[in-house]
């Protein structure tokens, strides 16, 4: 019953991200994309830092199932507020005549209208080598970022003998890092160097790759007996590995095709959320065979340098993607 209650919650918040990027597409010019981008998944990261220890304590006082129930609370307030705030820009009474003039002349996407042009079909976006590159990256990005969602409070009572307590506290501390620089660096500074005059894709595409890189730092903690250097280690990890995110996730509003930044956002949230569910089960194998998580580190590293080829050699410019018709 639980594995069947945590497939259908990934089927069901699957899309959230995906809608998350096409919402910023209609709000907001390209200018300021980057850091509201930042501000849906640093809302993730947050959660995390949040989760781990309420969650840890929720447990401990009202065991399992009411931890489950209050998360499940807490999912239906948020629901009930997003159905009442939300709406397109088309939408919100609210929305003065001159922001909606700044919003569309700083390049917002058009919203897609009830029988309007339909965006670009799948078949088309997949054979798009840019389409790929930015997947097979955010794939790499998403493995690690698997690892330590589900991994972390394990790894750290395994292997330095704390309770779940402390290691909630740890992992608090990790994700905070992730939180700050996801909305600092990949939000605020790369939309700050872009209206100072900086060319957009070399800052984009430098960013991107500066926190795969970074990412590798996880595999610091393989190395030492300190957990103190372990966290170390893993909040630097967590803290590039999340300034990559918001980045990665305004390029399909910046290269897809009129009316698809919803299906490239689809693709690549597809096969990042493969890597998600691949990370926590590769990783039981190798620590079940292995007895630590030595090679579970360096896995999580050698995924990491395949997005990072990805995003050098198949990302290429970040710039739109011809229309269908344009190359037919």
């Amino acid at each position: 019953a639980i594995m069947a209650a945590r497939a259908f919650l990934g089927v069901t918040e699957a899309p959230t991200f995906p809608a998350n990027a096409k919402a910023v597409g209609y709000w907001f010019p390209r200018s300021e994309r980057s850091f509201a981008t930042s501000l849906f998944d640093g809302a993730a990261k947050l959660s995390n830092a949040i989760a781990v220890p309420f969650t840890a304590w929720l447990m401990i006082q009202f065991g399992w199932r009411g931890m489950f129930w209050t998360n499940a609370f807490l999912s239906l307030i948020f629901f009930g507020l997003f159905w009442v705030f939300y709406r397109n820009p088309s939408q919100d009474k609210r929305l003065t005549p001159a922001e909606a003039k700044y919003i569309r002349d700083g390049g917002a996407e058009p919203e897609t209208s009830a029988g309007g042009a339909p965006g670009a079909s799948i078949m088309y976006l997949v054979s798009r080598t840019k389409v790929w590159g930015l997947t097979i990256g955010f794939t790499a990005y998403d493995y690690l970022f698997g690892f330590l969602l589900t991994w972390l409070p394990g790894y750290l009572t395994t292997t330095f003998g704390v309770n779940i307590l402390k290691a909630a506290g740890y992992a608090f501390i990790i994700w905070m890092c992730g939180t700050i620089s996801d909305m600092v660096v990949g939000g605020w500074l790369v939309d700050y160097l872009i209206k100072r005059g900086y060319d957009a894709n070399r800052v984009r595409k430098t960013l991107l790759i500066a926190g795969l890189v970074l990412g590798f730092a996880v595999i610091g903690a393989a190395f030492t007996k300190d957990i103190n250097v372990a966290v170390f280690w893993i909040a630097v990890a967590a803290a590039g590995i999340s300034f990559h995110a918001p980045v990665a996730w305004s390029i399909p509003g910046l290269i897809a095709p009129r009316n698809s930044t919803g299906t490239i956002g689809g693709i690549m949230n597809l096969f990042g959320n493969l890597g998600t569910f691949c990370a926590p089960l590769v990783t039981g194998l190798i620590v079940a065979s292995t007895g630590s998580f030595y090679a579970a580190l360096l896995t999580a590293g050698i995924i990491l340098l395949v997005g990072i080829a990805s995003y050098v050699w198949l990302l290429g410019r970040i710039e739109p993607i011809p229309e269908p018709t344009a190359v037919a």
